[in-house]
């Protein structure tokens, strides 16, 4: 069964069938006559020494993705396995993360590696490259946003463990105007969120830069955010726009991709605002397909190959 391939992800049927990455792959993958199969986080089983998926097989009917009968298989009869059950990093995705681990060191191939998801935080990942970086501050405390505002002025803030745009904030008013937000987002001020200075040229476009074994894709997805909004998330209504990408953009690619590849991250994808990196996907990242719909580059066949 060398040719069986495994996704993990959220529930199936939340996945948008034109428009979702993970369902992008496994289209590709079944088009190459791999035997596609996809579970749940919590689908993994230890028995006896055993790794197993209680998983579905992916078929198409009519052009659309469907699931057959459960199955149980084990880890190793895989050939490849896509971790790509979005965030939040809770308890349960990180028991996953340590039963992957297992099947990895067994000879399983993971997508990304386990151990990085383990380690990495999307947003902090970025703090390792300062040199690219917006002026940015992680703290609990109160004093020093007020400081850091009193410098930048115009601030995002966010909290560590987000994704698809949700409970970011644009203050550009006193932080004791904001401080219900705060509060919450901080947990009354004990949990770190993240402070950065706002890149006016947001306007221009989030730049997402798929990063496949460690080399950036010559095309990006520009999310262009609305007229009445600061976020280019596309599930903020954000317009996505395929481009070329700049010299700049591949040059911070390129360096990001070289430590990416120490740790077995083979699909990141990268966001640049202004020259500047605010964050490095490495659970689920997102955008394959409006490239590939727009500019007729496949993200998903060159990660397939490079394979």
């Amino acid at each position: 069964m060398a040719d069986n391939v495994l996704f993990i992800t959220n529930a199936f049927d939340t996945l948008s069938p034109k428009k979702d990455t993970s369902v992008f792959m496994m289209r590709e993958f079944l088009e190459r006559q791999y035997e596609v199969f996809q579970c749940l986080a919590s689908d993994l089983t230890y028995s006896n020494g055993k790794m197993l998926a209680h998983c579905n097989q992916v078929s198409t009917d009519n052009n659309n993705l469907v699931l057959q009968n459960q199955c149980e298989i084990s880890l190793q009869d895989f050939q490849f396995c896509f971790m790509r059950t979005d965030p939040p990093v809770d308890e349960d995705y990180l028991t996953c993360l340590h039963l992957l681990g297992v099947a990895h060191h067994e000879g399983l191939r993971v997508i990304n590696h386990p151990e990085a998801l383990k380690t990495f935080n999307e947003k902090i990942f970025a703090f390792e490259f300062p040199e690219f970086t917006p002026p940015t501050l992680l703290t609990t405390q109160k004093a020093e946003m007020q400081q850091f505002q009193q410098i930048h002025n115009e601030l995002i803030i966010k909290p560590v463990n987000g994704m698809g745009g949700d409970n970011i904030h644009k203050i550009s008013t006193p932080l004791d105007q904001h401080t219900d937000m705060l509060q919450t987002l901080s947990n009354n001020f004990t949990r770190p969120i993240i402070l950065q200075k706002f890149l006016p040229q947001i306007t221009l476009g989030d730049f997402r830069i798929l990063v496949i074994h460690g080399k950036p894709f010559p095309m990006a997805l520009a999310r262009i955010p609305r007229p009445d909004s600061f976020l280019g998330n596309l599930a903020q209504g954000g317009k996505g726009v395929a481009t070329p990408i700049s010299d700049i953009q591949k040059n911070i690619a390129s360096i990001v991709g070289e430590r990416l590849m120490q740790h077995e991250i083979l699909f990141a994808g990268i966001d640049i605002i202004d020259d500047h990196l605010t964050e490095i996907n490495i659970t689920s990242p997102t955008c394959a397909v409006e490239i590939f719909d727009q500019s007729g580059q496949n993200p998903i066949a060159a990660l397939i190959e490079s394979l």
